[in-house]
């Protein structure tokens, strides 16, 4: 029983791994919404709009960034993110 798990498992895996998402395009210019978030590492964002992946980013702290505050890493992202 437990083999037939782990099979389905494995083959759910396998797909999601094989089968890379696809960006969509942009559907005129509104309802866009930017999601970003840092962390001590870097920065990331996301482009989305009614729901569908349109963009994203990511990029490493750079030396002097990795002494910023929680606060100031979080407008980081966000600065960071309307550059892109």
């Amino acid at each position: 029983m437990c083999g037939v798990k782990q099979d389905e498992a494995f083959r759910i895996l396998k797909e999601k791994l094989c089968n890379a998402p696809v960006l969509a395009l942009p559907d005129g210019p509104d309802d866009f919404v930017v999601y970003c978030d840092a962390s001590k590492q870097g920065f990331g964002c996301v482009l989305m709009q009614r729901g569908k992946v349109i963009a994203y980013a990511s990029r490493q702290l750079k030396k002097h960034e990795k002494n910023y505050t929680t606060h100031d890493l979080e407008l980081g992202a966000v600065v960071f993110a309307l550059k892109i």
